[in-house]
């Protein structure tokens, strides 16, 4: 060999320079502490963290460089390390110079001199809090989706949500019910249709609405279809431009669903008319009677109109 071994470890601990140059290019805050305690060592990161340089903590014990709770848990750790003779792994709040909270993975080893003396601690810091904050996000967005899927189930109309992919998000049983047996018995065995392809699920017509304001990003698309002896009114809007759409069929066969649009169609044509609004409203109120007998008929001429196909 051209280099004795021992002759160049020997070389690189008598080196502290290079040594430092070492410590200092990783990223992460380490120390190493001696048996009493006191900081021999430390890199930038770990600088930076404490707000103090490597001569202002070297020789001085983490008692009088760190506040009173990390102090407290330092000795702590410091003492089960002691006792289990092998590395330990724990996470801490450090509040760094500026006052941010940073979460930090600590990892501690026990350095022994080769007669299995105690000679020191080495310390590595990992700062996982953008980590933490993206599993707290993570939690909130699942606890907001069981949320979200609840209420669907609370709405009466058929509610479908679809990603740029056409697969579904979610529904709710009212969608399955409408789309007929087939879906219905699906959405039994898994609540939700969660990732099935809503084309095989909606008549081919909504499917093609489903893409066409996916592709086209724009707010909304509406119409009336006959689907399995039903007159489906759609409304298919943009939820994320591009990305998530969502869909809400109405049966309006039914009597009472038909008032119901009826009512929700000519509150959204006078929204920007607060008076008209208040006249709609009274007029329904006062001629309910009236109102009950011109949705029986629409219903009748829609049902007649189903029969004479069917001859």
């Amino acid at each position: 060999m051209i280099y004795e071994q021992n002759a160049f470890l020997s070389g690189l601990i008598k080196d502290p320079e290079l040594s430092y140059k070492i410590i200092d290019s990783l990223p992460f805050p380490i120390n190493y502490r001696d048996s009493e305690g006191f900081y021999i060592t430390c890199n930038k990161a770990f600088e930076r963290l404490l707000g103090k340089s490597r001569e202002e903590l070297i020789g001085k014990s983490y008692l009088e460089s760190q506040s009173a709770d990390v102090d407290e848990m330092i000795e702590m750790r410091d003492k089960e390390l002691f006792e289990s003779q092998t590395d330990i792994v724990y996470e801490h709040q450090f509040k760094a110079v500026d006052g941010s909270i940073h979460e930090m993975l600590v990892y501690k080893s026990a350095i022994r001199n080769n007669a299995g003396e105690f000679e020191g601690i080495l310390s590595s810091l990992y700062d996982v809090s953008d980590r933490r904050k993206a599993e707290i996000k993570a939690d909130k967005a699942k606890e907001a989706s069981v949320i979200a899927s609840a209420m669907l189930q609370k709405i009466r109309a058929g509610i479908v949500i679809v990603d740029h992919h056409m697969k579904v998000i979610d529904c709710n049983e009212t969608f399955a019910r409408l789309m007929g047996e087939e879906a219905e018995e699906l959405y039994e065995a898994i609540p939700g249709l969660p990732g099935a392809d809503v084309k095989e699920l909606v008549p081919e017509i909504v499917g093609k609405m489903f893409a066409g304001l996916l592709h086209t990003g724009e707010e909304m698309l509406e119409r009336d279809l006959t689907y399995k002896n039903k007159l489906l009114h759609i409304s298919i809007v943009t939820i994320y431009k591009n990305r998530v759409v969502g869909a809400i069929i109405r049966n309006l066969s039914s009597p009472k669903l038909v008032r119901e649009e009826i009512i929700s169609r000519a509150m959204k044509v006078t929204k920007q008319n607060i008076e008209m609004v208040q006249q709609v409203a009274t007029l329904l109120a006062e001629n309910a009677a009236q109102t009950e007998d011109m949705l029986n008929s629409i219903v009748a001429a829609y049902k007649y109109g189903e029969d004479k196909k069917d001859e």
